[in-house]
């Protein structure tokens, strides 16, 4: 992966800002996995989540929890989507681990961390990320990265 793409994250505008409901995109390559996850977060904040915010007012009072939230709503239904409606996969980066590379394979130290946590529920896949939120949210966390891991690994690998 590219520095743009090893530095990507889900970052949010400032909380109970005129845009809080925004992720910020940088340049590169990881804007459409941004602009796909920011869709399903406005249509969360606007027609999912209880409230008794107008439309606007909805998208412009967000909080930091509201925030994450909305942010594990999003990932937790495209993975959902990716699965086929009948499983998520959700990558997460575990402790270092000591292995010697295959053959035709470069160890990149990121990959070979990734830990898999498999769901038959929505519901369960949703709460589990955003127990983990911070690990797509936090700076240095490759959040963009493992979201794109988990799609996969949803989608499988024969579709």
């Amino acid at each position: 992966f590219s520095w743009e793409w090893a530095a990507a994250h889900f970052r949010f505008r400032p909380p109970r800002s005129d845009l809080a409901y925004a992720l910020e995109a940088g340049k590169g390559g990881t804007r459409p996995i941004l602009v796909a996850v920011q869709a399903h977060i406005i249509s969360y904040l606007l027609f999912t989540r209880e409230t008794e915010c107008t439309h606007l007012e909805r998208l412009c009072r967000v909080g930091q929890q509201e925030q994450g939230q909305a942010l594990a709503t999003a990932l937790a239904e495209t993975l959902w989507a990716a699965g086929g409606g009948g499983r998520a996969v959700v990558g997460l980066v575990t402790a270092p681990i000591t292995m010697m590379p295959h053959e035709g394979y470069r160890a990149n130290s990121f990959t070979e961390r990734i830990q898999l946590f498999e769901f038959s529920e929505k519901a369960a896949a949703q709460r589990f990320i955003f127990d983990h939120i911070n690990c797509f949210k936090d700076e240095g966390s490759h959040g963009v990265i493992l979201f794109l891991y988990s799609l996969l690994f949803s989608r499988t690998l024969e579709r």
